[in-house]
């Protein structure tokens, strides 16, 4: 098992609450999972209106999970990313798998309250780039406290740094995790749009070098503009843990 402190060196961007971790999974492991994805009965899958999805380990509404077991495919992972992390007080037990395609994302958003506030999302197939976005109500806050510190004739202080936009580049077979001020503070969200530009991407240097040296980058690299073309499908699992599961049928 892997240790809160060893975890830690996959620490990203200036918030001290995201993690990356490039190829969480093996390239065997990727094809198994899309294996089993893909041969997921059509009744699993549920079309909206930029994407498709499946959903597993049951219903998440407001009083919490109306549990359905994890498939062995699936608990395989989440029991990986449970272990290896720390960071949940008990086992995963809901996996939201998303499908992108290219010219395909997700407005920018917030986990419901439902869930404990960690989330892992591990991609497959076409990399891809995630927005964080300050919650509007620490944008104003930020602003008044900036015209402050500059009324005094000061260099303010890190606090109005910390709620600042950033991006991560999500490469295949990677697992980003988030939690606490990341997740309670922050809407994440990915542009409809098949162009990526990773120029404000806070592991932008290492990333590069991953699409420019990897042959499944399944993507067109712009070298000037730190942009590449998303050419294939994109798919997700979110990983998330619902602390209250009822057992029983719940009068909604």
């Amino acid at each position: 098992m892997e240790s809160v402190e060893g975890f830690n060196r996959f620490k990203l961007g200036h918030l001290p609450t995201v993690f990356y971790i490039p190829d969480f999974v093996k390239d065997y492991d990727e094809i198994l999972l899309l294996d089993n994805i893909c041969k997921a009965p059509v009744s699993k899958w549920k079309s909206l209106k930029n994407r498709r999805l499946q959903n597993w380990g049951g219903v998440v509404h407001e009083k919490g999970l109306l549990p359905q077991e994890l498939p062995p495919w699936l608990t395989n992972i989440t029991k990986k990313i449970y272990e290896e992390s720390s960071l949940y007080p008990e086992p995963i037990n809901h996996v939201l798998i998303n499908e992108y395609l290219p010219d395909q994302g997700i407005m920018p958003h917030q986990d419901g309250p439902a869930y404990f506030p960690v989330v892992a999302i591990l991609s497959l197939g076409s990399p891809v780039v995630m927005d964080f976005t300050p919650h509007s109500r620490l944008i104003s806050c930020t602003d008044k406290l900036e015209e402050n510190f500059n009324d005094e004739d000061t260099n303010g202080t890190s606090e109005v740094k910390t709620h600042r936009p950033f991006s991560i580049l999500l490469m295949p077979r990677s697992l980003l995790i988030f939690k606490d001020e990341a997740y309670s503070d922050y809407l994440h969200g990915i542009k409809d749009n098949s162009l990526q530009c990773y120029d404000e991407a806070v592991n932008k240097v290492e990333a590069q070098n991953c699409l420019l040296g990897s042959e499944n980058a399944n993507g067109e690299v712009n070298h000037d503009h730190k942009s590449f073309e998303r050419t294939s499908t994109r798919v997700s699992l979110t990983c998330r843990l619902v602390p209250k599961v009822h057992r029983h049928l719940i009068r909604l």
